[in-house]
Order: C-alpha cells, then sequence, then structure tokens
C-alpha cells in the first residue's frame, strides 16, 4: 500500500504541475470542474489498463516482471525528468485559455504514466479498483490545489513540481525494482 501511495503521489506531482500552469492563466468554478473530470477519468482509467495487463503478464514474465515494472517506471520518471527540465530552462508563458481539445490532451499525455504505474502494480498483484482509486483521488486532490497555488504564484512552480514528481517516480521503480514494496 505504501508504494501505491507513492506511486500516486508521484504521478499527482505531474497533475500537480500542469494544474498550476492553468491556474496561471486564473481558475473559476467551471475550470476547476472541467480539469478535475478530465485529469480524474484518465488518472483513474489508465491504470486501469496498466493493471489489467500487470496482472495477466505477470504471471507469464514471474519474478522478471518486478524488474521490468521498476525499470518502466525509472523510464517514466526519466523522461519527465527531462521534459521538466527542458521546460524550466525555457521558461514557458502562462497559457493564455484551455480548449477542451488541449484539455483532453493534456489529461491524455499525462495519464501516460499511470497505465506504467498500473503495469508495475500489476505485476505486483495490487487490486485494481483500490489502485485506481487511490491513484485517481490523490492525482484530482492535486490538481485542484495546483489550480489553486498556480492563480497565485505562477508556471515556474509547475515545472519544478513534474520534476520533483519525475524523481518520486524513479524512486518508486528503483524500489520496486529492488523488492523492497
Amino acid at each position: 500500500m505504501f508504494a501505491l501511495v507513492l506511486a500516486a503521489v508521484s504521478v499527482g506531482l505531474s497533475n500537480f504541475a500542469a494544474a498550476v500552469a492553468i491556474g496561471v492563466s486564473g481558475v473559476d468554478t467551471r475550470t476547476r470542474l472541467r480539469v478535475g473530470i478530465v485529469f480524474g477519468v484518465f488518472e483513474v482509467g489508465m491504470p486501469i489498463v496498466g493493471l489489467a495487463l500487470g496482472n495477466s503478464l505477470s504471471h507469464q514474465l514471474g519474478h522478471s516482471a518486478r524488474w521490468l515494472g521498476g525499470g518502466l517506471l525509472i523510464a517514466a520518471g526519466l523522461y519527465g525528468l527531462v521534459s521538466g527540465l527542458r521546460r524550466v530552462e525555457d521558461e514557458p508563458t502562462a497559457p493564455t485559455g484551455l480548449p477542451t481539445g488541449r484539455l483532453i490532451l493534456t489529461g491524455a499525455a499525462l495519464s501516460i504514466d499511470n497505465l506504467v504505474i498500473g503495469f508495475a502494480l500489476g505485476a505486483y498483484h495490487v487490486s485494481v479498483v483500490v489502485a485506481a482509486l487511490v491513484i485517481g483521488l490523490i492525482s484530482v486532490a492535486l490538481s485542484l490545489v495546483g489550480l489553486e497555488l498556480g492563480s497565485r504564484i505562477g508556471a515556474r512552480t509547475g515545472d519544478l513540481a513534474e520534476v520533483i514528481g519525475s524523481v518520486v517516480l524513479m524512486l518508486v521503480g528503483a524500489a520496486i525494482a529492488a523488492g523492497l514494496f
């Protein structure tokens, strides 16, 4: 359960980062609701897909599933770290609006790591329902906090939060691969 919460927080931080960037342009009740629904649907759905794949493949892969799942988490964390550091260096500007199509694409892109986490946790035999709910709830809560924070302190914090989330994701991957969770 500890690995699940750490993984949920690490992927939730990427949603937090995106929500901070969205919040910079201002948020209202409608924006909060749209972000919460879209991010929530993807954050709950992708781990279910990943968990289903992880459970079915883990029987065939045996003990190597732990290594594969941990490696995938580390790879997803490295990708997030590199993209987060690039954004910090480029000093992005705040978005000027949030069309629904862009919000859906953002939600889908942010949830790719949840597919990997779902696979890793599926290989570790975690309940699909519990994992999806924990990941979804933590991610949506961090997204809503990010919207509020973003409206107050700016886009740069969002990029730093993504970097932190990526590092945590790599640490969780390493712990799973090492058999600590």
